[in-house]
């Protein structure tokens, strides 16, 4: 969709108003339908699609709140501008939870307008053209649960395109949370094994004691309550993939007959006389780095470079905050699927919020918050107050923090931008508690924002 040849819908009941936007949008190449009332707004995006919604917030029937939501119902990615003469704080908030894409009071400056509308069709359209780019990568390569469009997913999609045609053995490296279990089991699915098991091991959560008997299995009698023979995880991996997950908490004893397995494809169960073939695609995972462990002793050198041939780095969430809006509105579907819930969407304030918070525990952390906040919705969009996140992470978000004058922040690397924004946004939301949201406050606030130069989103 090239964005001059985008469809404007225009809906207001005043004449003169309509005539002027038609007359400034058309001249811009826009494609654009007029609407003298909000029943008839609503009667045109039922019959028909549009890009943009330019919705005064009183018409003469019902409200542009009315419009709005008949809009988000009936094109939920149409794209949505709010005018009025009467601005409150109120209303304007109210049509931003509603999903909004921003609120122009009237008298507007039309170069000011241009902006925002370009803008606003700017952004659909590359909303449009990731969703095709991922959509695209995932038909290419069949990952059902792999999400995202960011330049280092795309890299490790074909990454996961290449090794999954080898029988290499592959090693995953990433924080918790990163979905590093997600990308082997995306190996296997697009390699030639697809059809046979796929075994996940927990390195780190079974008994040191245990693990050798779990990994290659143990005779009758081997050990005390080994009442018959029991094949391991690596006869049920035969032929398949094992995937080693935190590899970097097993013990060096065990280690040393891993390294045997690994190397020989072959394993010896506990208590037993003759070795056993295994026919297996190792892949293996670790949020450790694994160097270091061999620098210090704690992790075999030779067994690292056997199961590192071939290393696939999964990005912290925070590193690529353009698929946060993509992964969450997955976990959305799919727990309103599963609680029988009809919640479509994020709203953008409740996005942007999201966007400000780094996600310690990554795509983990943000399923669990999209789990608990559809579980917690009373509407059906995820609004700000209905995002289940804690105090301390909206403080966090809202930068409203104990900041303290931290010189060695340099060091680490800092911006003051980021540092003044924060300062001048506790400021303003301070005094803007402290006035009780009166509409003189706020206007003075405003003043202030003007001579600041600068726009700042305190609501």
């Amino acid at each position: 969709m090239r964005e001059g040849s985008a469809h404007i819908l225009i809906a207001d009941d005043e004449l003169s108003m309509r005539e002027l936007l038609e007359y400034m949008l058309r001249r811009e190449g826009y494609q654009v339908t007029c609407a003298e009332s909000g029943r008839k707004a609503v009667a045109l995006v039922e019959q028909g699609s549009y890009d943009l919604l330019l919705c005064d917030m009183r018409l003469g029937d019902i409200s542009g709140l009315e419009v709005l939501r008949a809009c988000k119902k009936q094109q939920p990615n149409t794209v949505v501008i709010m005018i009025s003469a009467f601005a409150s704080t109120e209303t304007a908030v109210q049509a931003m939870n509603e999903s909004a894409y921003d609120y122009v009071p009237k008298p507007f400056n039309k170069d000011e307008l241009l902006e925002t509308v370009a803008k606003a069709i700017k952004l659909k359209t590359v909303e449009h053209e990731k969703e095709l780019l991922d959509g695209e990568l995932r038909r290419s390569l069949n990952f059902d649960m792999l999400v995202g469009t960011s330049p280092a997913m795309q890299h490790i999609f074909k990454m996961v395109r290449q090794v999954s045609r080898t029988k290499t053995n592959v090693l995953i490296t990433g924080e918790s949370g990163t979905g590093k279990e997600l990308i082997a089991r995306a190996i296997h699915k697009e390699s030639d094994r697809k059809n046979q098991p796929f075994v996940a091991i927990n390195c780190g959560g079974i008994p040191e004691s245990l693990m050798e008997s779990e990994l290659f299995g143990h005779r009758k009698g081997a050990f005390t309550g080994a009442t018959q023979d029991k094949p391991g995880l690596f006869q049920d991996a035969h032929r398949g993939t094992i995937f080693l997950d935190e590899i970097g908490e097993l013990g060096m004893p065990i280690q040393v007959k891993l390294l045997r397995a690994v190397q020989e494809k072959t394993i010896r169960p506990v208590g037993g006389n003759e070795d056993m073939a295994v026919d297996i695609r190792i892949v293996s995972a670790t949020n450790k780095n694994l160097e270091k462990e061999v620098i210090a002793g704690k992790f075999r050198e030779d067994l690292f470079y056997r199961l590192n041939v071939i290393e696939i780095k999964v990005p912290p969430l925070r590193e690529r905050k353009a698929d946060l809006r993509a992964l969450a509105q997955h976990f959305l579907d799919k727990y309103s699927h599963e609680m029988g819930k009809e919640i479509s969407k994020l709203s953008s304030y409740a996005l942007d919020m999201m966007l400000k918070y780094d996600f310690p525990g990554n795509v983990r952390e943000l399923e669990n918050l999209m789990e608990r906040s559809v579980a917690l919705s009373t509407t059906n969009i995820i609004l700000p107050d209905s995002l289940a996140l804690s105090v301390h992470k909206r403080r966090w978000i809202e930068g409203i923090k104990d900041r303290r004058f931290d010189l060695d922040e340099v060091a680490r690397g800092v911006s003051l931008d980021t540092i003044m924004e924060e300062i001048e946004r506790a400021y303003l939301k301070k005094a803007l508690d402290c006035s009780h949201g009166s509409k003189s406050q706020r206007g003075f606030l405003a003043k202030i924002t003007d001579l600041a130069g600068k726009s700042i989103d305190i609501f």
